[in-house]
């Protein structure tokens, strides 16, 4: 996917969100890693909480293991 298709779709997806708090959340996330610089959460992380990123990652490969982002903002 381009980036033009990732900002559409993002935007898309932000436009149906009723939930205030939510939406900040979002905002707050994207506004901190607009400023922070890649790798320093990476680097932030003990061994055991890199190993449940890896994990979560892997898992994530399976389908069968994801949830529809429908349900994701219910």
């Amino acid at each position: 996917m381009s980036t033009t298709e990732l900002k559409s779709n993002i935007h898309k997806i932000v436009e149906t969100i009723q939930s205030e708090q939510l939406l900040q959340t979002l905002y707050d996330f994207l506004k901190s890693k607009e400023k922070s610089q890649s790798g320093k959460l990476w680097e932030s992380l003990t061994d055991k909480q890199k190993n449940e990123v890896l994990l979560a990652y892997n898992e994530s490969e399976n389908e069968n293991n994801l949830i529809d982002s429908d349900e994701i903002f219910k």
